[in-house]
């Protein structure tokens, strides 16, 4: 009777050089092109808005990344966008690590970007076009019978 080999199964225990698992997402990602435009993004009426004091914030440029990121995944649950942070390689690399809980986010979302949520998008189409990503010209398609 010929031997039977397995793969090894992988292990779970630390190594000494841990592989960059971020390494592993290509260049030409839809969340690299998210950091990108977002990081071009003029903000400072969203800091603005922050006071001082109390405790550390999450970063808001970082919140609209992951915010962004999620929508174009069709993710609108701020429940769904936290488990996301805590178990999608692309969600970690875009927030640094960071996990806001879904209350951060809803309350990011919900007071933060209130009345400025549709000036971003625009400004996101706007990068988008100059990056030549998209295109604003008018598209027309009539099925009228």
């Amino acid at each position: 009777m010929a031997n039977i080999l397995f793969k090894a199964l992988p292990s779970n225990s630390p190594s000494l050089f841990p592989e960059d698992i971020f390494a592993k997402i290509p260049e030409n990602h839809p969340v690299r092109l998210v950091n990108a435009v977002v990081d071009r993004l003029n903000i400072d009426h969203i800091i603005g808005q922050y006071k001082g004091g109390g405790t550390s914030s999450f970063h808001p440029r970082m919140m609209i990344k992951v915010l962004f990121y999620a929508y174009l995944g069709n993710i609108y649950s701020c429940r769904r966008i936290e488990k996301a942070l805590q178990e999608n390689i692309y969600f970690m690399w875009l927030s640094g690590h960071s996990a806001p809980d879904y209350r951060t986010i809803n309350h990011f979302r919900g007071k933060r970007l209130k009345g400025h949520i549709h000036s971003l998008f625009a400004d996101v189409v706007r990068l988008l076009a100059e990056l030549g990503y998209v295109s604003l010209k008018v598209q027309w398609n009539c099925n009228l019978k």
